[in-house]
């Protein structure tokens, strides 16, 4: 059996196996209980310094310095 054959027949039935445990064990993740709260925080980072902006780098360079 040639090497192309043998990857092939792997790629069609184990691989197929494994890909689609992967995917439903990422979405049994992704919908856990308790996730919901997390993802509301992280997704309202950009929103965090709304009053003013956020404080300077200390590795970006200021207009002044430049």
């Amino acid at each position: 059996m040639d090497t192309y054959s043998l990857l092939r027949q792997f790629a069609d039935s184990w691989m197929l196996l494994a890909l689609f445990l992967f995917f439903v064990g990422m979405v049994i993740w992704v919908f856990r209980p308790g996730s919901a709260a997390k993802d509301r925080e992280i997704g309202n980072i950009p929103f965090r310094n709304e009053d003013k902006p956020a404080p300077a780098d200390s590795s970006a360079k200021t207009p002044k310095e430049a």
